[in-house]
């Protein structure tokens, strides 16, 4: 039997489809998550096209390689009292505000503060030249699931309805929903879990660096 050799070329190609696989594979496990809401998904893309028929790419007759990406680098920031969580990836920029510091308990009538936090989304909203927006409202699981939706639907309409009188702009597109209980964030079986879990979610497209 004649004895396997490998080129250089080939090993770096079998190196090269190795890491493709790896990073492929990892990237679908973390595309989503039960924290994350159906529309949220990184769009970030790789910049080099991989050919999967390359010959010089060694791999099990019948199997192509998945189609390679950049995967989203997060970065979090959240003040002293846990009340604000900014997110920042390639793709997206994420601001999360808990229910307590913008509305009474079970209520979606916003005060004077909340507004002015709200103000503050706008302006990095005006800074990114973003015009699609989603507003997403969540609750705890306590109570009913039914006025849990309702709820978390009220409370991202009122945020939404702020933001659209401080941007007003005709050209801004608004996604609300309301998920309940559902994409919980924390742990539901403590308060202070209960408490992150209780939040509305303003999120946009990056697009300055």
């Amino acid at each position: 039997m004649r004895p396997v050799t490998t080129t250089p070329r080939l090993a770096l190609a079998v190196s090269v489809a190795t890491l493709l696989i790896t990073t492929a594979t990892a990237a679908r496990a973390d595309d989503t998550g039960p924290s994350e809401p159906p529309g949220t998904e990184p769009s970030a893309t790789a910049p080099v096209k991989i050919d999967p028929t390359d010959p010089d790419l060694k791999l099990p007759e019948g199997a192509t390689l998945a189609a390679p990406k950049v995967l989203d680098i997060k970065s979090v920031v959240e003040d002293q009292s846990g009340d604000e969580r900014r997110e920042d990836t390639n793709a997206d920029v994420t601001f999360a505000l808990q229910a307590e510091v913008l509305f009474s308990k079970d209520s979606a009538k916003l005060g004077d503060e909340a507004k002015a936090r709200i103000e503050t989304i706008a302006e990095e909203i005006k800074k990114q030249n973003a015009t699609r927006i989603r507003v997403f409202g969540f609750t705890d699981n306590l109570g009913s699931s039914a006025h849990g939706d309702i709820l978390s639907k009220q409370r991202a309409n009122a945020v939404q309805a702020v933001l659209d009188q401080d941007l007003n702009d005709p050209n801004v597109t608004f996604d609300v929903r309301g998920y309940g209980e559902q994409y919980p964030i924390a742990d539901n079986s403590t308060e202070e879990g209960r408490k992150k879990n209780r939040r509305v979610e303003v999120s946009f497209p990056r697009t300055q660096s």
